[in-house]
């Protein structure tokens, strides 16, 4: 085994016995918290996998100036949809194929980040649940008495008052920026796909002026 992964190894061993005692401390918040987390990273991450697949990383002048170069060795997401439009009869079936893309393959990333946004707004209640619930703890510590017993029952509520409030914040900001940022990036794909369309429709235009000047 390598050092790198020796090192790694060792350092996950390390966060994992740090982390584990503050997960329990956090009392049964801490559960939905991480559902919520997996929810918002696990979905944020698939949009991002989707999108790459989808050529939104990719540049569409290059794209099509290797299309128009040559559109039998161009690769890429973006050559296959450009090779699938440029072969239509005319502008309308090219248009319908923009549409049928949109709807079939590219409408589910707007549903994704639909989704990213309900748990981003979800993850600060979250914490906040979990706040009552340790300051519930709390009190009936209180209500109990006095006592070495009671003192460590108050403790317990206002650490899980602290770390649940804690995590749904650092999640909250943490998931509105991976939000964020995809967004942009599904904003700039949509604008990429039009820009697209609309070169494709000129050069099919300007495909067709000869044959209807024939005519």
């Amino acid at each position: 085994m390598s050092l790198f992964w020796i090192q790694a190894r060792d350092a996950f061993m390390r966060f994992h016995a740090e982390a584990l005692p503050i997960w329990r401390a956090g009392g049964w918040g801490m559960i939905a918290l991480g559902v919520n987390a997996i929810v918002i990273f696990g979905v944020g991450w698939r949009l991002t996998f989707n999108l790459a697949r989808a050529g939104a990383f990719a540049r569409p002048e290059r794209a099509w100036a290797k299309f128009r170069r040559d559109p039998r060795r161009a690769r890429g997401p973006l050559s296959r949809i450009l090779r699938v439009a440029m072969d239509c009869p005319g502008v309308q079936a090219m248009q319908h194929y923009f549409a049928s893309l949109h709807a079939a393959e590219f409408r589910p990333f707007a549903r994704d980040l639909k989704v990213m946004q309900v748990a981003v707004s979800a993850a600060p209640l979250l914490g906040l649940l979990g706040t009552v619930t340790g300051m519930l703890t709390t009190f009936r510590a209180l209500a109990s008495g006095g006592g070495e017993k009671t003192m460590e029952m108050i403790a317990r509520g206002i650490s899980e008052a602290l770390i649940t409030t804690e995590t749904g914040l650092v999640l909250a900001l943490s998931g509105l920026v991976f939000q964020y940022s995809l967004s942009r990036l599904h904003e700039k794909f949509n604008k990429m796909m039009a820009h697209l369309e609309t070169q494709c429709a000129q050069a099919l235009q300007r495909a067709a002026e000869p044959t209807a000047r024939a005519a």
